[in-house]
């Protein structure tokens, strides 16, 4: 018998610190999307940049503890809750959506202007796209596509299950021995599918959520810090603001948080770029070596600086 995907959800959930250990969490949802990818990366390709996305946020979080007063992250925002599964209609950054917050607000923090709303709305983003969409990944590795089949819920279905879906019918086609192409795209074009899901079902109501000033700072900062895919050879990190125009993203006329203008952005920009260090994957490679950090949960230098200040404040909240 299968289980329910409140039983998915509790499950992954297990996996991580819980949600008042902030940057803990964040690392460990990192990890798990790392690992998804290290599993199998010729199947789950959105969680290999997932990983990428969750670790900036993490970034991004443990900046804001060096440059606020101690205790400022975790009591922002504090009154809502997070227990309960989202409505679709409040969902706060499902799936890769945290793709898109990159170091944004890096860009906040130079500018002395602390945007603690807005960073706890991406901050409960990332919780939420764990939620929502890591209950599948957990249950297609090992229920099968049967088991999300059965727990999908209304919405879903064209971009989520859909995904999956051609996910599924990849894999058969490859273990069945096919050397065709067709595989390789069917897998492809399934993740893609998870990305729109996210992108257009549960990622809008967190940059709605966002402030003005605060949708200005996440367009500027929407960069992935993708590795080079082979030593010696220059890294692409897709910028939004390099795609758009600077002139035209520090004045809103162009904004990541407009899903026309965040589409085309990921479209022209971010899956090419994705999709040339995807097929670089193998023993040694940079992108290996990255995300074998990431499943490890190693921490970046701002991290350790932040632990550091926590001690010497005597603060153990977001740890």
């Amino acid at each position: 018998m299968g289980k329910s995907r409140q039983e998915w959800n509790d499950e992954v959930e297990s996996r991580i610190p819980p949600k008042s250990r902030i940057v803990e969490r964040n690392r460990s949802i990192t990890a798990q999307y790392a690992a998804w990818y290290l599993r199998n990366p010729e199947l789950f390709k959105w969680a290999g940049m997932a990983a990428f996305a969750s670790s900036q946020v993490g970034l991004a979080i443990a900046v804001a503890e060096l440059m606020n007063p101690p205790g400022s992250i975790s009591s922002a925002g504090t009154a809502k809750d997070e227990t309960s599964f989202p409505d679709p209609g409040r969902l706060l950054g499902q799936a890769a959506g945290a793709l898109l917050y990159i170091p944004s607000l890096m860009y906040s923090f130079a500018a002395g202007q602390f945007l603690l709303r807005d960073l706890e709305e991406i901050r409960r983003g990332n919780n939420g796209i764990f939620y929502d969409i890591g209950w599948a990944h957990a249950a297609f590795l090992e229920g099968g596509i049967g088991e999300i089949e059965r727990n999908i819920v209304s919405g879903e279905e064209e971009y989520l299950l859909g995904g999956f879906r051609m996910i599924e019918e990849g894999r058969r086609l490859l273990a069945s021995g096919s050397r065709e192409a067709l595989p390789g795209m069917l897998i492809w074009e399934g993740n893609v599918r998870l990305l729109r899901h996210e992108q257009l079902m549960t990622l809008q109501p967190v940059f709605n959520a966002l402030s003005l000033q605060g949708r200005v700072i996440a367009s500027l900062g929407s960069e992935l810090d993708f590795p080079e895919p082979a030593e010696g050879v220059p890294a692409v990190k897709p910028s939004f603001s390099t795609h758009a125009g600077y002139l035209e993203t520090i004045t809103g006329w162009k904004s990541v948080s407009d899903p026309d203008h965040r589409w085309a952005w990921i479209e022209e920009s971010v899956l090419p770029s994705w999709e040339k260090l995807d097929k670089s994957f193998a023993e040694g490679t940079p992108l290996k070596k990255r995300l074998e950090a990431f499943a490890a949960q190693e921490p970046a230098m701002v991290h350790y600086v932040a632990a550091f200040a926590r001690r010497l404040f005597g603060t153990s909240g977001s740890a």
